[in-house]
């Protein structure tokens, strides 16, 4: 998702955050053994074609990054996002981070939000021929402290060769402050075979009154396995016509919540909707 950047904790109130967000990587990275694939879609801004498996969570973690704006360098994050798949073709997404973006840095990757995503065409992304086609859609939240609410909707596109796979992306928001908001963006893979894939990510994000936005970002993600993946990326920006330049590391892993859900011999033989 694009964004807003939301107001700055107060530093206790981050650390304790910090700490938390540590605790639940070693939790998650210690249920891997009995983890789903990790369909998360770090490091990017877009997003994919595709849903987390019925009864199912994943979570995106980037524990920090460094953002150079001006003349300064700041940290960004931490920021989390939990997907949990509740139905058929349907995930539920929540997302925040525990601090804002730097002042004239641009839009946050992650703004705070609830979002319910709905896979529209099952497609390549959910090995059926064709390309995947997907709606996100919920609502953006307000800063901590502050009021208002806005609205968010998006469309994706995904389609995958044997040398690669593109995702487009389309978003229109409603920012909490009520600006208008578009943001258009395309992603590129490297071959979805390869253990460390190379991806590229390009795009523009317009907020109206406020700030327009240039971005490109390359960088690479590491599938360590299933249910495991890491990830990097180097992004340059020209925010209103100044540069940016930021540095994402995060990593991606899931397991299974039930939810009371039935574990029978039906629901097991179930297609799976992942995304890789």
């Amino acid at each position: 998702m694009s964004g807003y950047g939301t107001k700055a904790f107060d530093c206790i109130f981050c650390e304790s955050n910090s700490k938390r967000i540590v605790t639940a990587t070693a939790v998650g990275i210690c249920l891997l053994a009995w983890a789903a694939p990790a369909a998360a879609y770090r490091p990017f801004d877009g997003t994919d074609a595709a849903v987390t498996d019925v009864s199912e969570v994943e979570i995106e973690l980037q524990p920090a990054g460094v953002v150079h704006a001006g003349s300064q360098n700041n940290l960004s994050g931490p920021y989390a996002v939990f997907n949990y798949g509740f139905a058929e073709r349907w995930e539920v997404v929540v997302q925040g981070e525990a601090q804002a973006f730097p002042a004239g840095a641009g839009s946050s990757s992650v703004p705070n939000g609830a979002f319910l995503k709905y896979v529209v065409q099952p497609g390549v992304l959910q090995d059926k021929p064709g390309p995947s086609i997907a709606t996100e859609f919920g609502a953006l939240l307000p800063d901590i402290g502050g009021s208002g609410m806005g609205l968010s909707w998006a469309g994706i596109v995904s389609q995958r060769w044997e040398w690669g796979t593109v995702h487009l992306n389309v978003e229109t928001n409603l920012t909490p402050d009520q600006h208008g908001e578009l943001f258009l963006d395309a992603i590129i893979e490297g071959p979805h075979t390869w253990t460390i894939r190379p991806v590229l990510e390009v795009y523009t994000d317009s907020v109206v009154n406020q700030s327009q936005t240039f971005s490109a970002l390359v960088g690479a993600i590491w599938q360590v396995r299933d249910n495991l993946a890491f990830d990097v990326g180097l992004r340059y920006a020209l925010v209103n016509g100044r540069p940016v330049n930021e540095l994402r590391a995060g990593v991606t892993f899931g397991f299974p919540l039930n939810l009371g859900r039935p574990t029978s011999a039906e629901s097991s033989s179930a297609v799976p909707i992942g995304r890789r």
